[in-house]
């Protein structure tokens, strides 16, 4: 009489192949991780970048002025929105409407971390305020208002230059970026932080 063998995976081999496929997992989440953050932190500028941008750009377009303000009030921290000032109708002022909100990944945010250069970006701010806005008078903001000939002002008319940071927490200093705003022209600048030989410094992007 023909013995009769059992097919498929004995015990030992499932074991065996489940160890190595986790085994496997957990050097590609920790290859990807990096890559992951690095990706989080892209967005985050990208999208800060994008708004300010965009919000000079209806600024000129449309003729009125509009703010960007990051973190503000009653929203989530990372939150930056965008809003204009309607044209006073029979010499009376309009409240400013909203016109749209963005938000930074959960885990950027806006921050300076201890290792910045002391050389901030076109040589705004401090670089220890993560928003830092200022005024001819030296008031820091945390916002900023484009006028429709394109010019960066605090909403009173005083020319506002300034400098937001970008960072995750923790993380290295060298996953940061920094948006700058000349607030003559409305000059808008990206900027990462690179080691340049022995120094560390904001480099262009």
């Amino acid at each position: 009489m023909a013995s009769r063998k059992n097919n498929g995976f004995s015990l030992l081999e499932l074991m065996i192949t489940v160890s190595l496929g986790l085994v496997m997992c957990g050097v590609t989440f920790i290859y990807l991780t990096p890559q992951l953050n690095q990706n989080h932190l892209n967005t985050g500028y990208d999208t800060a970048l994008m708004a300010l941008r965009n919000t000079r750009n209806l600024a000129i377009t449309q003729g009125n002025e509009y703010y960007v303000n990051f973190n503000p009030g009653g929203f989530p921290a990372g939150t930056i929105q965008v809003q204009w000032q309607p044209s006073p109708v029979g010499g009376i002022a309009q409240p400013i409407q909203q016109v749209n909100t963005y938000a930074l990944p959960a885990d950027v945010s806006f921050a300076v971390q201890t290792g910045f250069p002391a050389a901030t970006p076109d040589g705004f701010g401090s670089g220890i305020t993560a928003i830092d806005f200022f005024t001819q008078a030296g008031v820091p903001l945390n916002y900023v208002v484009f006028y429709p000939d394109g010019s960066a002002q605090d909403g009173l008319g005083n020319s506002l230059s300034g400098i937001v940071y970008m960072t995750r927490v923790g993380d290295s200093i060298y996953n940061s970026r920094a948006i700058t705003v000349w607030g003559a022209t409305g000059r808008i600048r990206g900027w990462r932080l690179t080691q340049v030989g022995a120094a560390t410094e904001w480099v262009q992007q």
